[in-house]
């Protein structure tokens, strides 16, 4: 039980309604970003005596919520401490829900019906106002474990209101942010339901679907995902014991992820949209192996002849239409488009995604597809007109929204029909459930699809992955940008739900094609704004470790680079490094800065060791001349280094001024490897523990970025000329 020293209530925030539904506060009252022991002083909040359970069963017109909540024996858990958000259908909504089920009354639920409602409605980690819910979901999954959808418009009277489904489900304009001493009541107006239905459930079930659904059916791609299993029932956390260590001085604990489980999330194609679009007719498999044949054959050459590309052999490994369905699939679990890309972050002056100067550089992460050897990119469209190149980024694509294997930049100016993306939509048809327990959907508005292209252009450029994004199984048991980034939490709380969030560590075998000794132990940090750390987050490799994980693929066959970008500090280690089982160079050692004599050392473009906004001035300086840049990028890559990046930097908790990496000494990219790569085929990093003795902090080796460079970026040449210093 978490206990609160003082006695608060949040004062509801008044909301008004822009142009387009989007909500703007007119009141500027500040919100909690987190729940905590002893409240913000800039939080208004007055004292009421209340509990979320009082709020429940004080008020007649909550009765049957409140009997639902007292039969899923979860009432008294909001009698105590804590930090919910409550969302309270009233009697009205429950009327309606069981007319719509056939039930007489509330008798007629079953125990189970009653906490699996319940728990739909409780948020049960953190307290959230309507001010709050400014994304595509609510920011924390309810006890279900689900995430609740949220989009803004207007009421019956015209108020702005927060909607949380497409079924016309809001929370009451007059009585939202009703605050108790441990939470937040949101009553609503309808009893919210979650599918408890698997992939091949939702998809069968929406009739918008059929060609698509057919394909998956016929291509095998739908059995790969039922023969998957959605939870690993040999996996219980309580098997497992924390495990307590130290980084940069932080005593931290991490704890085993509460599951263990394996998702997808699929990139559909309306019937209408292949109809309109492509001229392929509800139904016409042919049409759509046609199609298939027509993007993946210039691209799986030698395989035109194989008898498994036949219209006969659908579900064959080599088949264009299997391809094509396979490459609309993530082997992730994602619950919404918020997820997809770097959460945004407001706090003082700044409103971006973190890691991201998001008026350079749009949010982009990478992820593998169910098509071997094969990514999408996924971005998130804020540039306008990018600074240094007078480019209109946007164009035709909606501000904020996100893109598939979109790429408008300084290489490609001008957005045509091949590199325009597909817009992903975050919402489907009220009749329909998009969101299951082993998969989500997304509706898109064409076709993805490995191209030539794709593989050629768009996708030659440098990617850089955030390594939780790396490895499917963070995103799909919803590890990754969760807690509260404004806090830190320098102590090992014995409390498994940490009031600031969770480490965590993971135990052998539980990452996917990943492997490491008995002696090592694999750390995920949560999330902070002030961490040198992209996109907030990192790994630890602690103990006498050898960690191998295998490398996210890349487009194209040919010279790459492979670049890890970190933070060195004095209380890291040392660790040799393979390809593919053959060592990589010398050594990395994580304890040299940039101002050290070996690497850049003190100059015009790094003068000071202990002052990144004196090294930001110079940086700029220099930046202005191409010719001196260039020069400067060339002697370090000749040391195998990269400065951070320019587009990317830390935020200051407090403030929300955020200073770019190029100023600081700690946070750079080396490279560990720069050689021909086969695209066909999988590849695998290797880091072993190369000191003696222990170093640092049981020999602590930093994971926090990764860079898959062509030789196309990284090898410019010509006077003045450097790869882009985003």
């Amino acid at each position: 039980m978490i206990s609160f020293k003082n006695k608060y209530t949040y004062k509801a925030l008044s909301l008004r309604c822009a142009f387009m539904a989007v909500l703007t506060a007119l009141v500027a009252t500040p919100v909690l970003t987190a729940c905590s022991d002893e409240p913000d002083g800039e939080n208004f909040y007055t004292f009421t005596g209340e509990m979320a359970s009082d709020y429940i069963t004080s008020r007649p017109q909550y009765s049957d919520f409140a009997a639902v909540v007292k039969r899923a024996k979860l009432m008294d858990m909001l009698a105590s401490y804590g930090k919910y958000t409550c969302f309270v259908p009233d009697n009205n909504a429950f009327g309606e829900y069981l007319q719509r089920r056939g039930l007489a009354s509330l008798d007629d639920l079953t125990d189970a019906d009653c906490d699996t409602i319940a728990r739909t409605h409780i948020v049960s980690t953190n307290m959230y106002s309507t001010y709050e819910m400014n994304g595509k979901e609510v920011h924390s999954p309810n006890m279900m474990r689900r995430y609740i959808p949220t989009s803004q418009g207007f009421d019956a009277d015209s108020n702005a209101v927060i909607f949380l489904n497409t079924r016309g489900a809001h929370i009451y304009f007059d009585l939202k942010d009703d605050s108790v001493e441990n939470g937040i009541m949101q009553p609503i107006n309808q009893v919210l339901e979650s599918s408890n239905g698997y992939a091949q459930d939702l998809l069968k079930m929406n009739t918008n679907l059929s060609t698509f659904y057919e394909a998956m059916v016929q291509t095998g791609v739908l059995d790969d995902i039922i023969n998957t299993p959605y939870e690993d029932p040999n996996y219980d956390k309580d098997d497992y014991p924390y495990y307590d260590y130290s980084s940069d001085g932080w005593q931290e604990r991490g704890w085993v992820p509460e599951t263990k489980k394996t998702g997808f999330t699929i990139f559909a194609l309306t019937d209408s949209l292949l109809q309109t679009k492509y001229g392929i007719a509800k139904g016409d498999l042919r049409a759509l192996y046609n199609k298939a044949c027509e993007l993946y054959d210039p691209v799986y050459t030698s395989d035109v002849s194989a008898p498994g590309h036949d219209f006969a052999n659908l579900s064959d490994s080599v088949n264009p239409l299997r391809r094509f369905i396979q490459y609309h699939i993530l082997t992730r679990y994602v619950p919404g488009v918020d997820k997809l890309t770097p959460k945004i972050l407001k706090v003082g002056s700044y409103n971006a995604a973190l890691g991201f100067d998001t008026k350079r550089m749009n949010p982009v992460d990478w992820y593998e597809t169910m098509l071997p050897h094969t990514m999408i990119k996924v971005e998130q469209a804020t540039v306008e007109t990018n600074p240094d190149y007078n480019i209109d980024y946007l164009q035709t694509a909606i501000k904020n929204e996100r893109y598939i294997n979109r790429r408008v930049d300084n290489i490609y100016p001008v957005e045509s029909d091949w590199n325009r993306g597909q817009r992903i939509f975050d919402t489907v048809e009220s009749d329909f459930d998009n969101d299951g327990l082993n998969a989500h959907y997304f509706y898109v508005d064409g076709i993805v699809a490995f191209t030539k292209d794709v593989q050629e252009k768009i996708q030659d450029m440098r990617i850089r992955m955030d390594f939780s994004t790396i490895f499917p199984e963070v995103m799909t048991n919803d590890l990754r940008q969760m807690g509260d980034w404004l806090h830190d939490q320098r102590n090992r709380d014995e409390d498994p739900n940490p009031k600031y969030g969770k480490d965590y560590y993971f135990p052998k075998g539980y990452l996917k094609n990943v492997t490491f000794n008995d002696n090592c132990y694999f750390v995920y940090r949560r999330p902070h704004t002030n961490f040198w750390s992209f996109e907030g987050d990192e790994f630890n490799i602690f103990g006498d470790y050898d960690f191998e994980f295998k490398l996210p693929p890349i487009p194209s066959s040919g010279e790459w680079q492979i670049r890890l970008g970190f933070c060195a500090l004095g209380g890291r280690g040392i660790a040799q490094v393979y390809l593919d089982g053959v060592p990589q160079g010398i050594p990395i050692d994580m304890r040299v800065y940039l101002t050290d004599p070996q690497m850049l050392g003190i100059s015009e473009i790094m003068p000071s060791s202990d002052n990144e906004g004196t090294n930001v001035t110079a940086y700029e300086t220099v930046r202005k001349d191409p010719e001196a840049l260039a020069e400067n990028q060339k002697a370090l890559r000749n040391l195998g280094v990269y400065r951070g990046p320019y587009a990317s930097s830390h935020v200051d908790p407090n403030s929300g001024n955020a200073t770019p990496w190029v100023g600081n000494w700690r946070t750079y990219r080396r490279v560990v490897s720069q050689q021909n790569m086969d695209a066909s085929k999988d590849h695998y990093l290797r880091f072993r523990v190369a000191s003696e003795s222990k170093t640092g902090e049981n020999n602590l080796f930093m994971l926090d970025y990764l860079e898959l460079v062509p030789k196309s970026v990284y090898g410019v040449e010509g006077s003045g000329s450097a790869e882009d210093d985003y």
